[in-house]
């Protein structure tokens, strides 16, 4: 059976919209694939793009929060949106402040007026802020800046603060040394300045004059030679730059030679040496620091115990631990308590007429202080009102069977 040209036409028609609804069905499927894998990919850039916002976010959180420095920063409203570690800690707060003005937050008017200055003239530069409650009393050092939006209106401020609590103290320490050692050096010259003054005005041809004089200018050397070398010590301890140089060093015995350099001066005021340290009892510790340790001790105990009293110095191991413990006790009037905190501290004096007098530079203490320090050691002192003063220091221990090769 033959078909019709116009069935033909037809049925060709036909095939020829089949193939073009086929083509047409493919191509969508294609699109809606590629529409669908541009998506997903669209999405996991999103995901990536939000986890490295994340991962900065933690990253700069992380820095801000151990920071030295506080940071604090406010809306355009004056309220905090932020606070590091250090910034709670200074004002020593405990609540979440976000939200809150910054005088509900901190209760420091000086802290806002450096916020509202900030946003008035655009910077303030080291502003200085005491507070004086908390746990402690601190010196901040404030730099704040306007932050400027895209429209030039204020849209917060930071604020950064730096502790200077530390700064001021070295620089309170420093004006004080200086005052010191400047008085410590100008009492001696004027002396022997005096002294040669006297000499050269006609004193030097009449020889019980001349060899008092002489007597004073000899006395008052050895006074800054003294100062000089206890300064020079005390400037390498605390640098790190004095060498410790350790050995086995026989405590009982040590002692006894220490002592053997006081017997003059402990007859003349009559006190007796008393060695009580165990026989056996060795330290690991540097000889020569040593004999500076004990003779400061000893030599203190003399000048400013009981005359006729004990200078008494005994060792013991501490129990359960690698130390030795030794004092250096006396009988004496004890120091006060109000002294007792602060005899460690370069140049201070609880007597300082009598310490002048008896000749001392007012740097021993401190010595002795860095060199157990330097052993890994530590000193105190134990006294009480006419009951005399205890000077207690511990050193690295050497055990008996090391002791003995």
């Amino acid at each position: 059976m033959s078909i019709s040209p116009l069935m033909a036409a037809v049925l060709g028609a036909g095939i020829s919209g089949l193939v073009v609804t086929l083509f047409m069905r493919g191509r969508c499927l294609r699109e809606a694939r590629e529409a669908a894998s541009l998506r997903d990919q669209l999405a996991q850039e999103r995901s990536s793009r939000a986890e490295s916002q994340a991962a900065e976010n933690a990253r700069q959180q992380a820095l801000f929060e151990n920071m030295l420095e506080g940071v604090l920063l406010l809306d355009a409203s004056g309220r905090v949106q932020f606070t590091n570690t250090a910034c709670r800690r200074f004002f020593d707060l405990e609540a979440d402040v976000r939200g809150r003005t910054l005088l509900e937050a901190f209760r420091c008017n000086d802290l806002s007026a450096v916020a509202a200055e900030a946003g008035k003239a655009g910077r303030v530069n080291g502003k200085e802020l005491e507070l004086e409650g908390g746990s402690e009393a601190r010196l901040l050092q404030v730099n704040a800046v306007a932050l400027v939006g895209p429209e030039g209106r204020t849209d917060g401020v930071l604020m950064v603060l730096h502790d200077a609590t530390r700064q001021r103290q070295m620089e309170r320490t420093r004006r004080e040394f200086v005052a010191n050692v400047s008085h410590e050096l100008r009492t001696p010259l004027s002396l022997i300045k005096g002294s040669v003054e006297t000499l050269l005005d006609g004193a030097v041809s009449q020889p019980a004059i001349a060899s008092k004089f002489l007597d004073i200018i000899d006395r008052h050397c050895d006074r800054l030679t003294y100062l000089i070398e206890d300064l020079l010590t005390l400037s390498r301890l605390e640098s790190g730059q004095l060498a410790i140089n350790y050995d086995t060093v026989p405590l009982r015995g040590h002692v006894t030679e220490v002592f053997d350099d006081f017997h003059r001066k402990a007859e003349d005021r009559g006190v007796q040496l008393i060695n009580d340290v165990p026989v056996g009892l060795h330290a690991r510790a540097d000889s020569d620091r040593l004999d500076q340790v004990l003779s400061n001790l000893i030599d203190n105990a003399i000048k400013y115990g009981r005359p006729g009293g004990t200078v008494r110095i005994e060792g013991r191991e501490i129990p359960g631990s690698d130390l030795i413990e030794m004092a250096v006790a006396d009988d004496g009037p004890g120091i006060p308590t109000e002294a007792a905190e602060r005899v460690f501290e370069r140049f201070y004096r609880v007597d300082t007429a009598r310490s002048r007098e008896q000749g001392g530079t007012g740097l021993g203490l401190s010595i002795v202080k860095h060199i157990i320090q330097a052993h890994g050691g530590e000193v105190r002192l134990e006294t009480a009102p006419a009951k005399g003063a205890a000077f207690r220091f511990t050193l690295p221990a050497v055990l008996p069977s090391v002791a003995g090769k």
